[in-house]
């Protein structure tokens, strides 16, 4: 009996044992909580961003760029964010975002003690990953804005301390409608998209107000787990997780059974215009975010500080036409897919490949030695595409590729109407509209106006003889149809038909110093004015320069720099920017700039740049010059009308690169792109009355060009040419069409030989 009560003393003693632990354990667990949540709200982990803090909150905002309609066509961010007012959420987004993450919300200041007891019990200990994070909408609001830092063991307790201290002060200076607004501008959508305006732009193609139901339980639903749940990657998991978004719904009373089940029956529609909606733009925005950076220099916006292009939800108006870019874009593409594989089929003739590996070889790189294969995405003219390659044939890839750009300017104005600087902005962004190329015959015209500007005339006849210029390392420069004709022709006609010899004979004329004048006033570089070689297009001219020049033939002598910001406004709206309308600077006269359109419509109707009408069927007035450069390695068209200049370039990026044929010419190459892109003009009525007009009728003023292309010398002549030819003829041209012989016919003819 008494060793039964001893068994029954030890037995309550060990229970009162136990109660002590357990009661212990629990002061002291309290005791460690009250003491770290004191660390925390001291700021032992960190300081706390104070009531003032989260009052002066400011999300950046994506920079939206604009077309010449106000059309989006690109933004500028540092995140991809574009602000909403309360107004504009649906009441079915504001349902599904708290039926799913705070069921709550409404009733609790910012911290909901219920979630914690569900998060103790089926998430920790039941291991219950349904059962959610516990993280009410304005603790999530806080981790999306200030983030988390690591503190080693006591992370998870000091975070999820920070942010329910932070939470209940971000509750106390803003309403629950204030704290929606800061949650759908801030909470992020994957793909460097912040925000639910942006996700629902980029995902739907709509704004936020115009959201359905299904449309806002998809974006709510990718909040858990924005990756996993991207309806454009993982649309079946999308699906689920929405269907699981519009129970929840169901559950807090917004939808009916009926609803729910209807709603769950609908796929996913989606209408992306991500980023890649944007590509077609690159090289244009890229542009445009230059200059507003150089436009904002200096200016300061509200807070005494310089605006930010990439953060603080500007709008920038520009004068693109979207029309014309995406035509000029599907021409290009739709061309060099035609022409690469011949060019593919001329290297593989011609080797290439082996001579260009060898040389890279020798470099001695060491990715090359190990010429490692990977899947990558790579860029071809039909589309992009995913592939394995070696290191060697991506770069082989993208070596042997045929570029092509677009640049569109009215010339009156200088509006930049259409801007493609390349294949491919994203893969390729190196912009060739601002790349110095050889510019090849398209110069021609230029070197013209400087001699209509000396005095020469459109039925002045040049010289078309084969001559060798010992001056200039025995240059002796050919037609490029190895014409043996001979004899002299019209300058009209040696342009039409884009003659070397005539051409450079009239360089001779002409003189350097109104060469470099005339190429200076019409904005070109004169680096190579000196060169005679210069006036056949040995020399690098961009298209972003040489289109504008041509524009001065369409304006009678004006030159219109390139415009491509009409505004900027603040995310406001008030008015950061307006710009002017450039004003043209004469460049040469009006008779001058008459003559060459003249001689340049007579290039596209009867020359060089005849297969646009005889190809392409394309009617209205056009003026226009091909070019050619060394090789085959450059390829140019420039077309005009009074109301637009086109200007088109084909070529690869090194010279080493090029078709060995007539394939590779201006007028087969870069003129094709031109003449889809006139003949779209064409058929489209709106753009055929806003882009094409007819030159203007001079009346008695017109140029005359009605005398013979070909002029065969009299003896007399021959012989006064031979007796009195030029001793120096890159000085001849510089003396005044009337000045008096230094030497008689006597002196030339007994003069000493050296």
């Amino acid at each position: 009996m008494a060793k039964r009560k001893a068994k029954k003393s030890r037995k309550g003693g060990g229970g009162v044992s136990w109660l002590k632990l357990l009661l212990v354990t629990g002061i002291a667990a309290l005791v460690a909580f009250f003491a770290l949540m004191q660390s925390v709200r001291s700021g032992f982990f960190g300081e706390l961003p104070s009531e003032e803090d989260l009052a002066s909150i400011r999300h950046e905002q994506a920079t939206l760029v604009l077309d010449r309609d106000g059309e989006l066509i690109g933004k500028l961010f540092a995140e991809d964010r574009t602000n909403v007012k309360y107004e504009d959420l649906p009441r079915h987004l504001i349902d599904a975002l708290v039926s799913t993450e705070d069921a709550r919300f409404f009733t609790h200041q910012g911290v909901d003690g219920r979630s914690y007891v569900r998060v103790f019990f089926r998430t920790l200990l039941g291991r219950d990953k349904s059962g959610g994070g516990g993280s009410t909408i304005s603790q999530q609001i806080i981790k999306n804005l200030f983030g988390r830092e690591r503190h080693g063991m006591l992370t998870i307790p000091v975070t999820k301390m920070k942010e329910a201290l932070v939470a209940q002060r971000l509750e106390r200076i803003l309403s629950k409608e204030d704290v929606l607004v800061l949650y759908f501008n801030s909470v992020p959508f994957g793909e460097n998209t912040y925000g639910i305006e942006a996700a629902a732009q980029r995902f739907f193609g709509k704004p936020t107000r115009r959201l359905n139901v299904q449309e806002s339980a998809v974006l709510v639903g990718m909040l858990k787990a924005n990756t996993t749940y991207n309806p454009r990657l993982h649309p079946e998991a999308s699906k689920g997780r929405r269907d699981q978004v519009l129970e929840q719904m169901h559950k807090a009373a917004h939808l009916t059974r009926a609803q729910v089940d209807s709603l769950r029956e609908m796929p996913i529609a989606l209408n992306y215009t991500g980023g890649d909606a944007f590509d077609l733009y690159g090289y244009f925005v890229h542009q445009v975010a230059e200059e507003a950076r150089a436009i904002l220099k200096g200016i300061a916006g509200p807070d005494g500080e310089p605006y930010d292009i990439r953060k603080d939800g500007l709008r920038i108006t520009t004068t693109l036409d979207a029309d014309l870019q995406r035509m000029a874009n599907q021409a290009v593409h739709e061309h060099l897919a035609v022409m690469q594989p011949k060019l593919d089929r001329e290297l593989r003739s011609t080797r290439t490949r082996s001579t260009w590996e060898k040389k890279m070889g020798r470099k001695g790189d060491k990715a090359w030695k190990i010429n490692a294969s990977h899947v990558m995405e790579v860029y071809d003219h039909k589309a992009r595409r995913l592939d394995t390659l070696s290191h060697r044939d991506s770069l082989w890839h993208y070596h042997r590729l045929l570029n092509g750009a677009v640049f569109m300017m009215e010339p009156a104005t200088g509006a930049v109407r259409a801007w493609v600087g390349g294949n491919d902005h994203r893969y390729l962004p190196y912009d060739l509209v601002n790349a110095r190329r050889p510019i090849a015959s398209t110069i021609k015209p230029v070197v013209y106006a400087a001699a209509l500007e000396r005095g020469l005339g459109p039925c002045t006849y040049l010289d078309n003889d084969k001559k060798t210029y010992a001056e200039f390392e025995d240059w002796s420069p050919d037609n490029f149809d190895r014409d043996t004709v001979g004899g002299q022709v019209a300058m009209w006609y040696a342009l039409m038909k884009s003659m070397n010899r005539p051409t450079v004979d009239l360089y001779f004329r002409t003189g350097t110093d109104t060469v470099r004048t005339t190429m200076k006033a019409m904005g070109l570089p004169t680096r190579d004015a000196d060169s005679p070689a210069m006036a056949l297009g040995a020399t690098d001219i961009a298209l972003r320069e040489i289109v504008p020049a041509y524009g001065a033939f369409a304006m009678r002598g004006k030159v219109v720099k390139p415009q491509l910001i009409l505004s900027i406004t603040d995310a406001q709206g008030k008015v950061i920017h307006k710009a002017k309308a450039p004003k043209g600077q004469q460049a040469i006269t009006e008779a001058s700039a008459a003559t060459i359109t003249a001689m340049l419509q007579r290039a596209v109707d009867q020359g060089t740049g005849a297969s646009i009408r005889s190809r392409y069927g394309v009617t209205i007035p056009l003026a226009g010059k091909t070019g050619t450069s060394q090789d085959f390695g450059d390829a140019w068209f420039i077309s005009y009308n009074p109301e637009l200049v086109i200007g088109t370039w084909v070529g690869a990026f090194e010279n080493d690169i090029h078709f060995s044929s007539a394939t590779g010419t201006g007028g087969q190459l870069a003129l094709p792109i031109a003449g889809k892109v006139w003949k779209d003009i064409e058929q489209a009525p709106e753009l055929r009355k806003r882009y094409s007009r007819a030159f203007n009728d001079l009346g008695e003023d017109a140029p005359d060009l009605n005398c013979d292309p070909h002029h065969e010398a009299s003896a007399l002549e021959q012989l006064i040419q031979d007796v009195f030819g030029r001793d120096d003829p890159g000085k001849e041209g510089e003396r005044e069409k009337d000045e008096p012989k230094k030497e008689n016919i006597f002196e030339r003819l007994f003069k000493k030989k050296e």
